[in-house]
């Protein structure tokens, strides 16, 4: 059956459809990137103009300001919770607030034994692996923070052995 006056053959009509929808993903792709861009410098230029007044933090400037010290700690060794083999020696030097009336040799002495008792509740697996690492060094600068109410800034580990 011949096709009617006006309109294209099958094939014909098929060409013409995918050629028009490229069309249009096309001219839609050029106007959401050019409209992303537009977006994306203004949103540039607000931050730019929020931020400018505000001075830059000096990089490379010491957390650590004030009348601080830094003592070290006779190494722990202990065992590791349930288990008689298992090991673990640690040498720490704690950053304190130095001040007229602190007994440095008390502090560290304190800080000492509370890092003996904690680490003698540590399990193996739980010191394995660089996370483990992190969570044991997190949990015992937090300990010292507490038990010194303030005093200890942090708790350095310079040595972690464990047989």
């Amino acid at each position: 059956m011949p096709a009617a006056p006006g309109q294209a053959s099958g094939k014909e009509g098929a060409k013409s459809l995918i050629l028009t929808l490229g069309l249009l993903t096309l001219l839609s792709a050029v106007v959401g990137g050019g409209f992303g861009l537009t977006i994306v410098s203004s949103i540039e230029k607000r931050v730019e103009e929020k931020y400018k007044d505000i001075p830059q933090k000096v990089p490379n400037t010491s957390p650590y300001t004030g009348d601080i010290a830094i003592k070290k700690m006779a190494p722990v060794v202990t065992n590791l919770a349930n288990s008689e083999s298992d090991w673990i020696r640690l040498e720490a030097s704690i950053v304190y607030k130095s001040g007229n009336d602190l007994n440095s040799d008390v502090l560290v002495a304190e800080t000492r034994q509370d890092v003996l008792a904690y680490l003698r509740t540590v399990s193996l697996s739980q010191v394995q692996g660089p996370s483990g690492l992190l969570h044991v060094r997190e949990d015992l600068n937090e300990r010292a923070k507490i038990r010194s109410k303030g005093m200890i800034q942090e708790l350095v580990l310079e040595t972690l052995v464990i047989q």
